[in-house]
């Protein structure tokens, strides 16, 4: 059930003063696709799509913006990945927002507000100093810093976070990966179809995709 953006703002609030604002260290639990109709099913503002609409593989990532095992990923495998794989046109990738907390929530909403040209500049930012914002006493004054790095302003940094239909679209997202997919855990991933779960290793990343590009 999504939340109004008073409940919002209640619980970035509530979430930071009493230092809440991230879950490390969670089980990575199995999950469960339903069906290609579901995974298609991009959510009020469209996936921001990396790669050739020819690829031959397609990876969709569900991740949280305060997860450390996404924030792993990003750091140790994405590199690899996006040179190896995305840039040469083998795999298409898109990442999926699935907030864990009302921090990840924004960071999210940030990267939407920004827009699709620099949707992954932001996560990736966002990605590789997460304990810089996601692990201190004064996250959102963090967040706002590394938020001006990418243009914002504080006014428009504020105007973000109480837009609504960025909020329901980030939730969205979220929650049709949740009832519709049976994600319960980030980082899930689906290659063509089939669930990956927790940060892959370079290796186990070229093991799964190698036969399906065909190198």
């Amino acid at each position: 059930m999504t939340l109004s953006r008073r409940t919002f703002a209640a619980c970035l609030v509530g979430a930071l003063a009493a230092g809440v604002i991230g879950l490390p260290g969670l089980s990575l639990q199995s999950a469960m696709a339903q069906s290609p109709t579901d995974l298609n099913a991009q959510g009020p503002l469209g996936d921001v799509v990396l790669g050739s609409p020819d690829a031959k593989v397609t990876i969709i990532e569900y991740a949280s913006l305060t997860c450390s095992h996404c924030a792993n990923f990003h750091e140790a495998t994405f590199p690899t990945l996006k040179s190896k794989y995305i840039d040469t046109g083998k795999v298409r990738f898109i990442l999926r927002e699935f907030p864990l907390d009302p921090l990840a929530t924004a960071g999210f909403m940030l990267a939407r507000c920004a827009g699709n040209d620099k949707y992954y500049a932001v996560t990736d930012l966002l990605f590789d100093q997460q304990r810089n914002w996601a692990f201190t006493d004064k996250p959102l004054d963090a967040l706002l810093q590394l938020a001006k790095q990418a243009g914002f302003t504080q006014e428009s940094f504020e105007a973000c976070l109480k837009d609504q239909k960025t909020y329901d679209a980030v939730n969205w997202v979220r929650d049709n990966g949740a009832n519709k997919l049976g994600v319960n855990a980030t980082p899930t991933f689906f290659i063509n179809g089939k669930v990956e779960n927790g940060a892959i290793s370079v290796d186990r990343l070229e093991q799964i995709l190698n036969p399906l590009v065909g190198g």
